[in-house]
């Protein structure tokens, strides 16, 4: 854009030169007057050339002018050598004005440039010391974080190890083919998840790698499961669920601790955001060597101003929230070079997009 508008001031310049130029063709020669109006205004577009375009700018319209001078000079030549030399002196300072003003722009320039870049170079040094501050801030709080569940880790891994316990009990009590059994082992998967995300909220406080040990499973299956222990609070809320799961398709393999993990996070946001009679929607694609699991929803959809920060810890859209669950989430499938983003829904609430890649387990 800049350049298009100077490019039409450098043509404008040029235009008024050559229209002065046949001014001077134009005016009788005993209208002293005009020519020396003529000659004198000549000098603008000289001087605005200079200072806009630097030293070649300040040269070419100075010998332009020079040229268009030409008709004037030709007027004075029959007077004899005085007049005519005198006339053409005004030719040397045409070059002059171009040059000298031409030199001071450039001058001006190459510093405006020099100052631009020094500019620059502190704005990103400037960014990069706000990011490292708030770096360091969001590393204290992990830091205060992790004293804190270091101190109640053992005061919640003692209670699971009693609840783990007293579900062996009953699974010994509640055979294999009794309509509760089903429970008992939903109820023991439950209790391995739960002391597995105590140990992952320890380690991201301590700034810890998650690591896992693999448990392959189809995503599907996955998603049935979690739907199984949410089952009562869209039956409360009276909320339509819908998994576009399409039998035909293939199984897509996956981590089933981290997907559990990552979509009971993800689900019960859903369903803390949506009204009575909400919807919930989750929806599957094949891309790009992995494979997308959708999930939408018609709630009120996240704020803008923290749509960018959502998944840094700390962060959250709820009240009471620990702003934990979805930085945990993002690093969980970022271990397993997984991600997830957030849209806005179809719906008119928020869209979470949670990309997997192709896994083979076989080799691990």
């Amino acid at each position: 854009m800049k350049s298009k508008r100077n490019r039409v001031i450098f043509i404008s310049l040029i235009g008024f030169v050559i229209i002065i130029g046949v001014l001077h063709y134009i005016t009788p020669g005993h209208m002293i007057l005009y020519h020396d109006t003529y000659r004198r205004i000549t000098y603008f577009p000289i001087t605005i050339g200079a200072i806009l375009f630097g030293l070649p700018g300040g040269v070419i319209l100075a010998l332009l002018s020079c040229m268009s001078y030409i008709p004037h000079l030709y007027m004075f030549w029959a007077q004899g050598p005085q007049a005519y030399y005198s006339e053409l002196s005004e030719i040397i300072f045409y070059l002059a004005a171009g040059i000298v003003i031409g030199l001071i722009s450039s001058r001006e320039n190459r510093l405006r440039k020099k100052l631009s870049l020094s500019y620059k170079r502190l704005h990103k040094q400037a960014k990069k010391l706000v990011a490292a501050e708030k770096q360091l801030g969001e590393s204290q709080s992990l830091s205060m974080l992790g004293h804190v569940s270091a101190s109640f880790a053992h005061e919640i891994k003692n209670p699971l190890g009693s609840i783990k316990g007293v579900s062996e009990i009953l699974g010994d009590e509640v055979p294999k083919g009794h309509p509760k059994h089903e429970f008992i082992k939903i109820m023991k998967s439950e209790i391995a998840r739960l002391n597995s995300s105590v140990e992952d909220v320890l380690e991201y406080c301590r700034g810890q790698q998650v690591t896992k040990k693999l448990k392959p499973e189809p995503v599907n299956k996955t998603i049935q499961k979690v739907t199984s222990l949410v089952d009562s609070k869209i039956k409360e809320k009276k909320i339509t669920f819908q998994n576009s799961y399409n039998k035909k398709t293939p199984d897509f393999m996956a981590d089933s601790i981290v997907m559990t993990q990552v979509l009971l996070n993800i689900i019960l946001n859903a369903i803390d955001a949506v009204d009575k009679y909400g919807s919930i929607t989750i929806d599957h694609l094949f891309e790009n060597r992995g494979y997308k699991i959708i999930i939408s929803d018609n709630g009120p959809g996240v704020n803008q101003e923290i749509r960018d920060k959502l998944f840094e810890p700390f962060v959250t859209f709820k009240d009471g929230g620990t702003g934990l669950g979805l930085s945990i989430t993002k690093k969980l499938l970022k271990s397993f070079d997984g991600d997830i983003s957030l849209d806005e829904s179809h719906k008119g609430g928020a869209r979470f997009i949670i990309y997997l890649p192709q896994i083979d387990f076989s080799t691990i």
